[in-house]
């Protein structure tokens, strides 16, 4: 739980670097989306971490496995969508760099992915009722095996 607060707290500096006196710049520049993506990803680790302790060791189910790669691919989309300028897919020049609406969506959006993933792993398979001894039907004196048919 620590990591994931702590990666919390780095993905929130990383969002507004202000909240510790370090705003720079108006422009979105690398280390500033480098720091909050280390923040997601360590949150994302921390959360996988803690709810892996929860679990507690039970089997893993095929919802819980889509549930890793659902926050996994979360995870990718909001780097995608933070480093859409750098890498060339996004609308902006490298000179002024702006972070866009869609860009905030798609960040937004995996962020979403990541939350849904993680409450997916968390559940648990629901636990079967106890069952009740079978008791037979048919008195005791129907059952024994007597010589005459």
């Amino acid at each position: 739980m620590t990591l994931a607060l702590v990666g919390v707290l780095i993905f929130l500096i990383g969002i507004d670097p202000d909240l510790i006196g370090m705003n720079r710049s108006p422009a979105v520049g690398f280390v500033q989306v480098g720091v909050w993506l280390t923040g997601l990803a360590l949150f994302l680790i921390g959360a996988y971490a803690a709810l892996r302790v929860v679990r507690n060791g039970r089997a893993s189910t095929l919802l819980n496995d889509v549930g890793l790669r659902l926050a996994a691919t979360g995870y990718v989309v909001a780097a995608a969508a933070s480093l859409a300028d750098f890498i060339g897919i996004g609308s902006h020049t490298i000179p002024n760099l702006r972070f866009g609406k869609i860009q905030v969506a798609g960040v937004a959006i995996g962020a979403l992915l990541i939350l849904v993933g993680l409450v997916l792993y968390w559940r648990t398979p629901r636990r079967a009722p106890p069952t009740r001894p079978v008791v037979d039907a048919l008195p005791a004196s129907a059952t024994t095996t007597g010589g005459s048919a």
